[in-house]
């Protein structure tokens, strides 16, 4: 594939000689791609991420790997709150909940695979940590939404999509009812602790069950299906 060079001057140093550990996807949200590229080369604005990948698929390199884009904001994962310092940060073009979210072309969703595949190798990035935006900072944030295609990009080895097994979905019918139990498990996920329950659920369904955005249910509320797909993750994310 073909990365072109666009620079932001919007980055610095990542802290405590880090080096990228995680890549978080986002949308733009912004009603043109012009509009959201140069957002995030300008100064003012104080935004960037390392690539951005517009509709037909063109990529461009707007940060260097090794310096920090500031794409992440107030965030956490897995303990770490300095999101930015271990991440690589993807933009995709896509209009977003605010001006007529849509499905992400294909072309777009090509050069995604191919761009996340030589950065999982290049740095050794687990699926396990290859995260939505939403997950990260699910009070804050919707991206890439629910119309993103995560399921296909696990197929790749791009991320983890559940495959719940007959033990998980026992267990999930005495867990649905226990909301104690369920942050923890969600926490040892990597989500944050301290986060809104329904926040965490919300984001969880976002991305590993967003046929609930489709039915008309609850998205903040937990399922016996939602706990035992997240049973399952969390036995591939320690298999990982």
């Amino acid at each position: 594939m073909q990365i072109t060079s666009h620079s932001s001057p919007n980055f610095n140093e990542r802290r405590g000689g880090a080096t990228p550990s995680m890549i978080v996807l986002h949308y733009t949200g912004m009603k043109t791609a012009k509009g959201a590229l140069d957002r995030l080369c300008d100064p003012a604005a104080e935004v960037s991420a390392h690539y951005f990948i517009d509709e037909d698929g063109v990529c461009l390199q707007l940060v260097d790997d090794d310096k920090r884009a500031w794409h992440a904001g107030a965030s956490y994962w897995a303990g770490e709150t300095d999101i930015n310092s271990h991440s690589i940060g993807i933009e995709i073009v896509n209009p977003g909940h605010e001006f007529g979210y849509q499905p992400f072309p294909e072309k777009q969703l090509t050069t995604l695979a191919a761009l996340c595949k030589i950065k999982i190798e290049e740095w050794s990035i687990s699926p396990a940590s290859i995260l939505a935006h939403s997950d990260i900072t699910p009070a804050r944030k919707q991206d890439p939404g629910e119309l993103f295609p995560w399921q296909r990009l696990a197929e790749q080895d791009i991320g983890l999509w559940p495959a719940p097994q007959e033990m998980d979905v026992e267990a999930a019918v005495d867990l649905v009812n226990n909301q104690d139990a369920l942050h923890e498990l969600f926490v040892s996920f990597g989500y944050n602790p301290m986060g809104d329950f329904g926040d965490i659920v919300t984001a969880f369904h976002r991305r590993y069950a967003p046929g609930t955005f489709k039915k008309g249910a609850d998205p903040a509320s937990p399922t016996a299906e939602t706990v035992a797909k997240l049973l399952s993750l969390l036995r591939l994310h320690h298999e990982t």
